[in-house]
């Protein structure tokens, strides 16, 4: 960890306890387990939404830009290592106002209100069809059901030879977060279970 990162988590523990993870190859700070910033390259991110973006965007800051392999993704993320040098105080505030918004896209995202399966993370139009053919009709019934007990509806119904990367990506709907993002010993939680 170099010196700039290290000043900055000291910096956001003002804000309350968060987590670190593996993110974009650099660390990502959530906050239960809502993602609001980004540590890369020696760079400062903080999460966009809502009123956020435009004071972001007053304030000069330009996007994350994600290199994949074949494309570059701008995600919502602000560069703000300058604001964090001359200006910490506004900074701090923002990302005061970025953590709320984090928290409260995290749980309509996680509550049934949320839109189509499709829409839940890891799943596709693919997954939402095979599901609603499992006999799971919308986002209700799957955080209902379970993640495990909509893999065996899944596997029952398309002859029990289903990657088992379907329960991973079931189990991350449910939860509200990216599939990779499942530590081992809730993976083998969940293999038991099945």
């Amino acid at each position: 960890m170099n010196h700039l990162e290290e000043r900055f988590f000291n910096f956001v523990k003002k804000l309350g306890k968060f987590n670190k993870r593996s993110m974009f190859g650099g660390v990502g700070l959530f906050t239960e387990d809502a993602m609001f910033s980004l540590v890369t390259d020696g760079h400062l991110y903080v999460r966009g939404g809502g009123n956020v973006d435009a004071r972001f965007t007053a304030l000069g800051c330009e996007r994350f830009k994600h290199v994949k392999k074949t494309t570059i993704a701008t995600v919502n993320y602000f560069e703000v290592s300058e604001l964090f040098e001359n200006q910490p105080a506004l900074l701090l505030s923002i990302i005061e106002e970025t953590m709320e918004t984090s928290r409260i896209e995290r749980e309509f995202k996680k509550s049934k209100e949320s839109r189509r399966l499709r829409d839940l993370p890891n799943m596709q139009l693919t997954l939402e069809r095979m599901v609603k053919k499992s006999g799971v009709p919308d986002v209700d019934s799957f955080l209902e059901i379970g993640a495990v007990d909509v893999f065996k509806k899944v596997n029952t119904t398309y002859g029990g030879d289903v990657d088992v990367k379907l329960l991973w990506k079931f189990a991350g709907a449910e939860k509200g977060v990216h599939w990779t993002l499942l530590q081992e010993p809730m993976k083998k939680s969940l293999l038991q279970q099945v």
